[in-house]
């Protein structure tokens, strides 16, 4: 577990932790981005049937569990058609959780382009929520009405069946097909799912809660036996402690780097002020020195010009002097 002192802590600087919160869950987005335009590779070109496996959707769930797997590949999928149809505006639609409430509007471009317009105008910056209120100004959306089932006062002997050749409708906005109707032709694997075929020929394993028919009684959630609901909700409060570990060591870690990162851009100023301190000084030797040989120059100026003044006050004797003062005459010999 990571750990931090408390002196170091105390020390942290706001903006600095804040700064490197954004930046990694930036790094995160931008990584998740890059992610999608792998999966696309992976299941346009089958590279999944190279490992043994026959379907995307297996690779998903057998690969990619540890990140969702296929439910999450499918969010993904679906914010990337909601990028490419709105186009250069997407560059305002940050990751897969801003992109949710627009999917329904993928099919009408136009639409789609004028909610995200909307966000814009409300929010430089949108989020989620700003999103969600400018497809709904668009295109309101009725809210689902929830059903409410009477249980019977005997229990069930059987699940309902549903017939093959029902056809469906996904009717959750988040999944990537969110608004195509396809027929069941097959059995259900399972009671909380069905294999829905399209009219392209793409057969998904869809949950029930994301289908809608009227005249099918979809099981909307799965149904444990009493034994097993109290070992499942102590393995969902365990996940849960954990989350909670994984979270605080998450926050320290982020404490811990942005501390780091602080100390060493205080180490690179000081060096750097250092150096500019050694370049001030070498700067400050080099003037002296010139000073110096300036003093000299001017010192030696200056006799040379007393040394001219006595020059002249000689030669200015001479002329108002004749020979004949200054020595003896030698035509008197």
């Amino acid at each position: 577990m990571l750990t931090l002192d408390r002196e170091q802590t105390t020390s942290l600087d706001y903006n600095v932790v804040n700064t490197s919160i954004k930046e990694t869950f930036t790094a995160i987005d931008r990584f998740e981005w890059q992610a999608v335009n792998e999966i696309l590779q992976m299941r346009e070109q089958q590279l999944y049937l190279q490992a043994g496996y026959k379907s995307f959707e297996e690779y998903c769930q057998r690969e990619l569990c540890t990140w969702g797997g296929y439910r999450r590949i499918n969010q993904l999928l679906g914010a990337k058609k909601v990028i490419d149809a709105v186009g250069e505006l997407g560059g305002h639609i940050k990751n897969e959780r801003q992109a949710r409430p627009l999917l329904r509007l993928v099919r009408e471009p136009e639409k789609l382009k004028q909610a995200v317009a909307i966000a814009l105008k409300d929010n430089p910056s949108p989020g989620e929520s700003d999103f969600a209120a400018a497809a709904q100004k668009v295109v309101p959306q009725l809210p689902r009405k929830k059903h409410i089932v009477q249980e019977p006062m005997v229990p069930k002997i059987q699940e309902p069946v549903v017939p093959q050749k029902a056809i469906v409708t996904v009717s959750q906005q988040s999944h990537p097909r969110y608004g195509d109707s396809g027929v069941i032709e097959a059995d259900a694997p399972n009671r909380w799912q069905q294999i829905v075929t399209f009219a392209d020929g793409e057969s998904l394993l869809i949950n029930n809660a994301d289908l809608d028919s009227p005249s099918v009684p979809f099981t909307r959630e799965r149904k444990y036996s009493p034994e097993y609901t109290e070992a499942i909700a102590a393995i969902e409060e365990r996940h849960k402690q954990e989350l909670e570990r994984l979270e605080e060591e998450l926050r320290i870690g982020l404490q811990t780097e942005a501390a780091a990162k602080a100390e060493e851009q205080v180490q690179e100023q000081i060096q750097s002020l250092q150096n500019l301190y050694k370049q001030q000084k070498d700067q400050n030797i080099q003037l002296q020195q010139r000073l110096d040989e300036m003093e000299s120059l001017r010192q030696l100026e200056v006799d040379n010009q007393q040394l001219q003044q006595r020059i002249q006050e000689l030669e200015r004797a001479v002329q108002q002097h004749p020979v004949q003062q200054w020595g003896h005459d030698p035509a008197s010999d």
